[in-house]
């Protein structure tokens, strides 16, 4: 599913600047926090697709 694999790529390009954000930087806390709204859209989107094909499914 496409949206899934969006989903996981926003995520694993995070993980570098939440390591940098934990160490004190700031800018990448900021950058972390915009992030996790991207993510958070993304995650949206994935449960809306699963919501589709479960109602195609269903007769």
């Amino acid at each position: 599913m496409e949206e899934y694999e969006k989903l996981k790529q926003l995520v694993e390009a995070a993980a570098e600047d939440v390591a940098k954000a934990e160490g004190g930087n700031k800018a990448a806390g900021t950058r972390v926090r915009k992030m996790m709204q991207d993510i958070k859209a993304a995650s949206q989107d994935v449960r809306k697709k699963i919501l589709e094909v479960r109602s195609a499914d269903s007769p």
